[in-house]
C-alpha cells in the first residue's frame, strides 16, 4: 500500500508539472516533457491522455495544449485586460470606415469595440445578438441597431438558439466583428457551443470578417470552434502570437495587426 501511495503521489505531482509547463509554454512537445520530467515519452503520453480526459488539455500532433477554462459571466470579463480592449478597438475601427451594414458578436472585447463605434462612427446599420452590443451602439442615435431574437443566455448577456439562427440567415452584412474564448492553429473558438453557432453563421452572411481577441487567448482550445483560419480575413490583438500559431495564420494569410 504505502508503494501505491507514493507512486499515485508521484503521478499527480508529474501532471501538475505538465499543466505548469503548458501554461508557460503552449506548444511543447512530448518529447521535450520527457526529457524535461525525465521520464519516458510513452509515460508522458498516458499522462496527456488522462488530462484530456479530464478536460484539462487537448491532444496536438506530437504534444498538447491547454483547454481554456469556463469563462467567467460576462460582467466580471469586463473588468480584466481593459487597456488592452480599448487598444484592440482603436486598431479596429478604422478598419471598418467603409462598411455599412455589420453583425457583431458578444463579448467583452467586442462591446468595447461597440463602444468605439459608436463614438466614431455614423449612419451605420449593426446586427446583434449581445445586449452589451447594442446597448454601448445605443449611445450613437444615427446608429440603427437589429436585436437577434432567441433564447436568452444570462451569464453572456446574449441571444442564441434555433431562433437567432434563422433570423441571421435572412440578412447580410459587409463586415462582421467576432470575439473568441480561445486561438488555437485549428482556428478560433468560443466556451459556448450556442455562440460558436451563432458566430458560424454570421462569418457565412459577412462579406468580411474580423476576430478581436487580446493575447491571452492565444494557444488555448475552446469547446466550439467556429471556424478554420482559412476562413478568416483579420484578426486584431495586443499583442504578436508565436510559434505554430503565428505560422498557420500566415500560411493562411490571415491579416494579423497589433493595437
Amino acid at each position: 500500500m504505502p508503494y501505491s501511495v507514493e507512486k499515485l503521489s508521484k503521478k499527480s505531482r508529474r501532471r501538475s508539472e505538465i499543466l505548469s509547463i503548458l501554461a508557460d509554454e503552449p506548444t511543447t512537445r512530448v518529447k521535450a516533457l520527457a526529457s524535461r520530467l525525465e521520464v519516458t515519452t510513452e509515460t508522458i503520453r498516458r499522462d496527456l491522455e488522462e488530462l484530456a480526459e479530464q478536460g484539462l488539455i487537448s491532444r496536438t500532433y506530437g504534444g498538447a495544449m491547454l483547454r481554456a477554462g469556463n469563462e467567467p459571466v460576462l460582467s466580471h470579463r469586463e473588468r480584466q485586460l481593459v487597456s488592452e480592449r480599448e487598444a484592440i478597438a482603436r486598431r479596429a475601427v478604422p478598419e471598418l470606415a467603409e462598411g455599412k451594414t455589420f453583425m457583431m458578436g458578444s463579448g467583452a472585447t467586442t462591446a468595447t469595440v461597440a463602444r468605439r463605434m459608436a463614438f466614431e462612427m455614423r449612419n451605420i446599420t449593426v446586427i446583434a445578438h449581445s445586449f452589451a452590443v447594442a446597448t454601448a451602439l445605443a449611445q450613437n442615435p444615427t446608429i440603427r441597431i437589429l436585436m437577434v431574437p432567441g433564447e436568452y443566455h444570462a451569464g453572456e448577456g446574449a441571444m442564441h438558439g434555433a431562433q437567432a439562427i434563422r433570423f441571421l440567415q435572412d440578412y447580410s452584412a459587409d463586415w462582421v466583428i467576432l470575439g473568441a474564448s480561445a486561438l488555437s492553429p485549428d482556428g478560433p473558438s468560443d466556451a459556448l457551443i450556442e455562440a460558436g453557432d451563432v458566430y458560424a453563421t454570421m462569418l457565412r452572411q459577412s462579406s468580411q470578417n474580423l476576430v478581436v481577441a487580446d493575447h491571452s487567448k492565444f494557444d488555448r482550445m475552446a469547446t466550439a470552434r467556429y471556424a478554420r483560419w482559412s476562413d478568416i480575413d483579420t484578426i486584431i490583438s495586443d499583442k504578436a502570437p508565436e510559434g505554430p500559431l503565428a505560422k498557420v495564420l500566415d500560411r493562411n494569410e490571415v491579416r494579423l495587426l497589433v493595437s
